[in-house]
């Protein structure tokens, strides 16, 4: 889904927990955002703490939720569970069973592996839950569409495919990108004509078009957006990125099930269904063996870029040759 997701909700922001969950971390801001905001409406002079489970300690712990001597209200924000020392596991367990009246608690956790056993303790414990997952690339659209009418605004059936084409497929360019439109508007409304207007050559230059031209032979073409790409600020990580995202694409599209609905086989390979056209033609130049020796190219790159080697432009260059070469011809 395209929007954070409550369960177990509450009327009270104080003597409950909340917990966080997801690797989206711009849901997850918004969310945290959200239960401050409600305890602010109910105390507004509650002390808000956001802490790092990283840097928590028993003693600091304890100091953060214990009842204020001076009678007033808190809001404590414990970010990053997943990287809580095991001997505070059972601590924090114990707090969101019970919250002090005067507390409110916000427990956040992204979703992966580690200390995952305390997100379900904490479940257990009847928190409010608010889930913040990963936005599928089919689902962006909705987001965009949605993103305009938490702003007060609109768009159009058109303009939230052609924003993501233009944008690429992080959420939080995505909204910068809302904002700014239904800033620069009159009427509140996000058109096609608009999107254009102002984004219409951005696609030529975002790392999903540098990776597309590339798997789909375009060497030329593909070497040519990298080097504009980068000179218009275009990370280097979000090459690689895009490079992983579609050389992943291509091997669920080959591995896919034969006899699929358009519908269907989109939500299978992970991409909006008006990208199957493109992939497909892609996908004639590939074999999963070719794909897994382009996906192995990518890590090494992303590994360069990420500190690995003194060029990263370079790094990336060698990434688009490598790629196109192991395309069947």
């Amino acid at each position: 889904m395209a929007s954070s997701k409550r369960t177990h909700a509450s009327t009270s922001t104080y003597g409950v927990a909340t917990l966080v969950t997801g690797p989206e971390r711009l849901l997850a801001e918004r969310a945290i955002a959200q239960v401050l905001d409600r305890a602010r409406a109910a105390e507004p002079t509650v002390e808000v703490d956001q802490v790092s489970a990283a840097q928590l300690d028993p003693g600091r712990l304890v100091e953060l939720t214990s009842p204020s001597l001076f009678s007033t209200r808190r809001a404590v924000v414990l970010d990053d569970l997943a990287d809580l020392s095991s001997d505070l596991v059972g601590q924090v367990g114990d707090l969101a069973r019970g919250v002090d009246a005067d507390l409110a608690l916000v427990l956040v956790h992204n979703g992966a592996a580690r200390n995952k056993k305390l997100v379900d303790a904490v479940k257990a414990a009847k928190a409010e839950v608010v889930e913040c997952p990963t936005v599928k690339a089919w689902e962006l659209p909705q987001f965009v569409s949605r993103e305009a009418r938490r702003l007060g605004g609109s768009a159009d059936s058109e303009a939230p495919t052609l924003l993501v084409e233009a944008v690429g497929h992080d959420l939080r360019a995505l909204a910068a990108a809302v904002s700014q439109l239904l800033a620069d508007s009159e009427t509140q409304a996000i058109t096609a004509t608009q999107v254009r207007r102002y984004f219409g050559g951005r696609a030529e230059v975002t790392s999903f078009a540098v990776a597309d031209a590339t798997l789909s032979g375009r060497t030329g073409m593909a070497m040519e957006q990298l080097r504009w790409a980068l000179s218009t600020g275009v990370a280097p990580v979000l090459v690689t990125s895009a490079f992983a995202s579609g050389v992943r694409g291509l091997g669920r599209l080959i591995g896919a099930p034969a006899g699929l609905r358009e519908s269907d086989l989109a939500r299978e390979v992970g991409v909006p269904p008006w990208k199957l056209k493109s992939m497909r033609a892609q996908a004639r130049g590939w074999d999963q063996r070719g794909l897994a020796n382009a996906l192995q190219a990518v890590a090494v790159a992303d590994a360069q870029v990420k500190g690995a080697a003194d060029d990263a432009e370079f790094a990336l260059e060698q990434l688009v040759l490598s790629v196109a070469g192991n395309r069947r011809s």
